[in-house]
């Protein structure tokens, strides 16, 4: 039951993973629960992503994580997840011109309208 209490034992560097035909890169909009999410996808589409079956309880993919999806044939809204990079790897990428400069890669969650939830504050804060 205690078997895994630690972050990943297994974190050593791994090779690369370019994307081939039939997959992109995407961002992580929301998780929608139940192994899926929601996520913008660089040719410019958002997609609703399931995680697949291998990185469930084993990779947690958070909102504004860079993976690696695969494209469906027959549905063009929806798409698995096949890999989950790192920061340093999703710096690689954006290095190797993979992904676009304008990904931004730990920022946590991916907001369309950033100005507007900061400007509203109900409360007014009065000096003692």
């Amino acid at each position: 039951k205690n078997r895994r209490r630690g972050k990943n034992e297994n974190e050593e560097k791994r090779e690369l993973i370019f994307k081939e035909d039939g997959q992109e890169y995407a961002q992580v909009m929301r998780m929608l629960g139940n192994g899926r999410l929601e996520a913008f996808c660089f040719d410019g589409t958002k997609r609703l992503c399931h995680i697949r079956g291998k990185m469930r309880k084993k990779v947690w993919v958070a909102c504004g994580d860079i993976i690696l999806v695969g494209l469906r044939d027959y549905q063009d809204s929806k798409a698995d997840v096949i890999l989950k990079y790192n920061p340093d790897e999703a710096r690689n990428l954006k290095a190797y011109k993979e992904i676009p400069d304008s990904a931004k890669i730990n920022e946590g969650a991916v907001n369309e309208d950033d100005d507007a939830a900061e400007d509203e504050c109900a409360f007014t804060f009065d000096e003692i």
